[in-house]
């Protein structure tokens, strides 16, 4: 696993670990992946999260023997950063997805983003 991209590594482990059925994973920690994980976890898309030393622990949920989490895209890479204004971001799925939007208040949903009337760089979509 390369560590180039840290988040894109959280989220391709996030991915896999539920395809493989997996109840629990572990993602080395940061300060950014903890925001990442603590919107997934208040839109219903993880169970929760704890820091376990220098690893975070992400308990997966699923729905009917389903994973909640049909799709997880990173969009904004190291080498090719995504701005959008308020008025350009995006809207997954019709709104029935989300896109994780790294702001200058912090890190939130394409929604809340909307209603604060801020736009910044978007980090993911999921759906």
């Amino acid at each position: 696993m390369s560590l180039h991209d840290p988040i894109s590594d959280m989220l391709v482990s996030i991915s896999n670990g539920q395809k493989s059925n997996k109840i629990l994973i572990f993602v080395p920690n940061s300060n950014i992946k903890r925001n990442i994980l603590l919107v997934l976890k208040n839109e219903g898309y993880i169970i929760d999260f704890e820091l376990n030393g220098y690893f975070i622990k992400i308990f997966l949920k699923y729905f009917n023997d389903k994973s909640v989490i049909e799709y997880i895209k990173r969009v904004s890479s190291p080498g090719l950063r995504v701005y959008k204004p308020t008025n350009q971001l995006p809207n997954v799925l019709s709104g029935f997805g989300i896109a994780i939007i790294s702001t200058s208040q912090g890190v939130m949903t394409d929604k809340d983003a909307r209603k604060k009337g801020i736009g910044g760089e978007i980090i993911c979509y999921v759906a």
